[in-house]
């Protein structure tokens, strides 16, 4: 049986709220759930004082997240990206980051040019 982490949405139509739950992966998104381990509301809310940066609600049974985890149970994509935000799991790269790392390690090294260009007066 595979056991998937993933969002099931609840709220009104432009207004959603989300249940983080452990579901069977054949299920329907807002069937039953094996287990709810937190919420995330991803509309901005502004803090109490009503100064600084607007945030987003994120709530989870971080201890239940940690063993489901552990039993093998897949987060789904949204999922995944609200643990690595927690620092339960490694994030996901982006397909652009990867090719922007590669263009990186194509240019030489300025130690390594002066090393080269060294060995070239060397050998003359």
């Amino acid at each position: 049986m595979v056991v998937r982490i993933r969002l099931a949405r609840f709220g009104k139509r432009n207004q959603p709220f989300y249940n983080i739950v452990v579901a069977n992966a054949r299920t329907a998104r807002n069937s039953k759930p094996l287990e709810v381990l937190g919420t995330y509301d991803p509309i901005p809310k502004q803090s109490a004082s009503g100064e600084g940066r607007k945030y987003k609600d994120i709530k989870v049974d971080i201890s239940r997240a940690k063993y489901w985890l552990g039993v093998g149970a897949q987060p789904s994509d949204p999922a995944w990206r609200l643990m690595a935000m927690l620092g339960l799991i490694e994030p996901k790269y982006r397909p652009g980051g990867m090719e922007q790392g590669r263009e990186l390690h194509k240019q030489p090294i300025q130690g390594q040019e002066s090393v080269q260009n060294g060995a070239d007066t060397v050998q003359a």
